[in-house]
């Protein structure tokens, strides 16, 4: 396992430790505005915390960092819109790890997700909360799971996109329970939040973040159990999945920031250290903490080695949801 990790590793730090272009000064970078790409609609946590690293960014490097947001297929969007960019740290884009995970098993991403890409750094680990919408009388995961065993189908539950970790939950969640529940893939958060208010369906998956929280408060929204490594302090009464017994199912969505491959390793660590800064102190880690997001950091190997681990954590459930694609017909798609 540790040498399967170390090689999956190696292949993520090779085009910017072994392909990189020759030295350059860092005084010789930057010239220009950079571009980040946001794999998330505007207005959810991510968009926001992609926001405030623009802005950290913009301060120390003394150029514009013009964030667009590419929604879709999960962060593949995003991704495939990194891979065709030039190697010169001035196009970054900032994503969850699922579009290197699982996006290459369940579908044809135009990229290869271990050669095209350059982890810089992680920014943030978020819990994942299963909530039930108004019109679920359920007060419990086991009573979900009860109509979902009673009536196959008839729970729908969202994720905010194909093979992301809210997705995997729920995957996990079924396939523990022996039960059959419909997906409904959204492309970020934002209109999945507004249509479970709506009733559009009757459980989410969702990263925790101040909106859902304040619904929680308002008991708009009931919280099922979390995706944690140990119960949230802000939801003190909200048990783990893992508590639950669901240990598979208990994962924590991973976001960080990316580069293409070839990324000169002086403006790697360049890029790597300004960041480090911002997760330490400051806007960006007194906005993750307000919303019970943990702040990332540490290098761009650490970073890889994470995204290793997860892919050999992963890989079996992934490969059972693979089978299942092939044998079921494609989802539909979410509301608009």
């Amino acid at each position: 396992m540790r040498r399967r990790e170390l090689l999956g590793a190696a292949a993520l730090l090779a085009p910017a430790l072994a392909r990189s272009a020759p030295a350059r000064s860092p005084a010789a970078w930057p010239e220009r505005a950079l571009h980040l790409i946001v794999a998330y609609p505007p207005g959810g946590v991510s968009d926001e915390t992609a926001r405030l690293l623009a802005q950290g960014l913009t301060t120390r490097l003394k150029v514009q960092v013009l964030v667009e947001n590419r929604a879709g297929a999960g962060g593949v969007a995003a991704m495939e819109a990194l891979a065709r960019a030039a190697p010169d740290a001035y196009t970054l884009c900032y994503s969850a790890i699922s579009p290197l995970i699982a996006a290459p098993l369940l579908g044809k991403p135009a990229y290869d997700a271990q050669r095209d890409f350059q982890p810089v750094i992680a920014v943030m680990h978020t819990p994942v909360l299963l909530l039930a919408g108004p019109q679920l009388k359920a007060a419990t995961l086991a009573e979900v799971l009860a109509v979902a065993r009673a009536a196959p189908g008839s729970v729908r539950w969202a994720s905010s996109g194909l093979a992301t970790v809210g997705h995997l939950v729920m995957e996990q969640v079924a396939l523990a329970a022996g039960v059959q529940i419909t997906h409904v893939p959204y492309k970020g958060g934002g209109q999945q939040l507004t249509d479970a208010l709506g009733g559009q369906f009757e459980m989410l998956s969702s990263n925790v973040a101040p909106q859902q929280l304040d619904y929680l408060r308002q008991g708009r929204l009931k919280a099922m159990a979390v995706g944690a490594p140990q119960r949230l302090a802000v939801l003190p009464d909200v048990p783990t999945l893992a508590e639950l017994g669901f240990p598979d199912a208990n994962l924590v969505s991973t976001f960080g920031l990316f580069a293409p491959r070839g990324l000169p390793a002086d403006r790697l660590l360049r890029l790597n250290r300004l960041l480090n800064e911002l997760l330490q102190q400051g806007p960006l880690r007194e906005r993750l903490a307000a919303s019970s997001n943990l702040a990332g950091g540490g290098s761009p190997q650490d970073f890889a080695q994470h995204i290793a681990r997860e892919r050999e954590r992963l890989l079996r459930p992934l490969e059972r949801l693979q089978r299942l694609q092939r044998l079921q017909q494609p989802a539909a798609s979410a509301p608009r």
